[in-house]
């Protein structure tokens, strides 16, 4: 089952490679890198055992203020986040919300296209990037 609004694509990568090439992607193309999270080091920390699993947040105000200008409960989503896991027949995955849905989420006008067909091409230029092996 794939949660409504949620892009999910099959990496040609390890959930470690997949999300090193997504940190490079992002930043190669000006967005800022926030923060990574190892969910599965957290696991191992807690004593707990969990499969390789990151988060990765990142953003660029000039996509994202006029968004939250449009109507502020968009922050809960925003800056980006993508999540990169591996499955249980050790596959990895890189998956992010859609940028249409979190509009829809939020009853977003469209005065904001533009900025959100932006966004739509950034996500799906960097997950592509970081997912396929050239």
């Amino acid at each position: 089952m794939q949660p409504e609004g949620l892009v999910v694509r099959r990496s040609d990568f390890d959930v470690r490679t997949t999300m090193d090439r997504l940190v490079a992607e992002v930043s190669a193309r000006g967005a800022a890198v926030l923060a990574r999270i190892d969910h599965a080091e957290g696991a191992r920390a807690a004593g707990l055992s969990l499969a390789p699993m990151e988060v990765l947040i990142f953003g660029n105000p000039r996509a994202g203020t006029p968004l939250m200008q449009a109507a502020p409960t968009i922050g809960i989503d925003l800056p980006l986040r993508a999540l990169v896991w591996q499955d249980g027949s050790g596959a990895a995955f890189l998956a992010y919300n859609d940028p249409a849905w979190i509009a829809r989420r939020h009853d977003i006008n469209t005065e904001t296209a533009p900025a959100l067909q932006a966004m739509t091409g950034f996500l799906e230029a960097v997950a592509q990037a970081a997912a396929t092996a050239p």
